[in-house]
């Protein structure tokens, strides 16, 4: 058992926040610690039925609760924050998903905007087998069901953004948000970048599983519990977020339109190697082009999110980050006991 400070944290209902930067902290933490948080899901517990439609019981802006921020102690602009995912499980054995007028991938949008009628708004209440591990789909039409994996993640984690800025917790961008990747999941470090005076990180959007993509915009949101080990970098920049499992290296990159995402998630990768490995950066391109995996995070957001995954068994031999994502995983082991 690893001798680290735990922090555990569970909010009460007026402690959440549903921005990234301008909500004080919740609490201070000293890296390295582990820390213990259970997030709401996405409609802040309110749908749990086939009738609880979203634009009835959810009262916009305040979806997509975080919990948090946790002030980092020593964090500052100019350092990295890792964030080591021990362990990701639903609280509940419910999850629910919807299709939501004006938003979603296959419809018109506010950002999109066409005579269409909008699609209607349906509610899937799936069932979660958390022994099993597994998602229950039931059609609403024709009584079809199917069991799929389930692969728990959490869809926002970030800290505060630079310059004075608060983004809504809908919102992904170079200080991570609502990025949405599968990807950030049990075993996964992610890397973000410190911005302001104690990072302020925070996390939520519980996720049961999702499609690459998020296609109608909404996954099997339900409530987590989520024990995470926290780090810090200094002196390390990170632009934008970077992930990192026993197979793969990741960037992030968020914007509209969609191939500029793919283009910063592609440019902070070949970057990433190139200044990791003391390669030219042309040699980089070239073996990014021809090794990577592009996984699409979500494309319905503000900003739409690519994944840029290239296998570390591609790439020269030593550690990325300062070795950060195996040291924390040996902490992981030693905490599970």
């Amino acid at each position: 058992m690893t001798d680290l400070q735990v922090v555990t944290f569970k909010p009460e209902a007026d402690q959440y926040a549903w921005t990234f930067g301008g909500a004080p902290p919740v609490a201070r933490i000293k890296p390295p610690v582990v820390l213990q948080v259970f997030t709401e899901d996405a409609f802040f517990g309110r749908v749990r039925g086939e009738g609880d439609l979203v634009s009835q019981v959810c009262e916009f802006p305040f979806v997509n609760p975080q919990t948090g921020p946790f002030y980092i102690e020593g964090a500052q602009p100019g350092d990295t924050i890792a964030v080591h995912f021990v362990s990701i499980t639903p609280a509940r054995d419910w999850g629910a998903s919807t299709t939501i007028p004006l938003f979603g991938s296959l419809t018109n949008t506010h950002l999109t905007a066409l005579l269409n009628e909008p699609l209607p708004e349906i509610v899937w209440m799936w069932q979660l087998d958390r022994a099993a591990a597994t998602c229950r789909f039931t059609a609403r039409r024709g009584g079809f069901t199917t069991d799929m994996p389930m692969n728990p993640m959490h869809g926002t984690v970030g800290v505060a953004p630079a310059n004075l800025e608060a983004r809504s917790a809908l919102v992904p961008d170079a200080f991570g948000g609502n990025m949405d990747t599968p990807e950030m999941c049990a075993g996964t470090t992610c890397y973000l970048g410190v911005n302001v005076d104690g990072a302020l990180f925070s996390l939520g959007d519980g996720h049961a599983r999702q499609g690459e993509g998020e296609t109608c915009g909404v996954a099997v949101e339900t409530a987590m519990n989520t024990v995470m080990i926290i780090d810090l970098l200094k002196g390390v920049p990170c632009p934008w977020p970077r992930l990192e499992n026993d197979g793969y290296i990741m960037t992030a990159g968020s914007a509209r339109p969609l191939e500029d995402a793919f283009r910063i998630a592609q440019t902070e990768l070949i970057t990433w190697m190139a200044g990791q490995y003391g390669m030219d950066v042309m040699d980089a391109y070239q073996l990014v082009s021809q090794g990577v995996e592009a996984p699409l995070a979500n494309v319905v957001d503000v900003n739409y999110t690519s994944i840029a995954k290239m296998p570390k068994r591609y790439l020269p031999h030593g550690a990325v980050m300062d070795g950060t994502h195996a040291r924390l995983r040996e902490l992981a082991a030693q905490y599970r006991g």
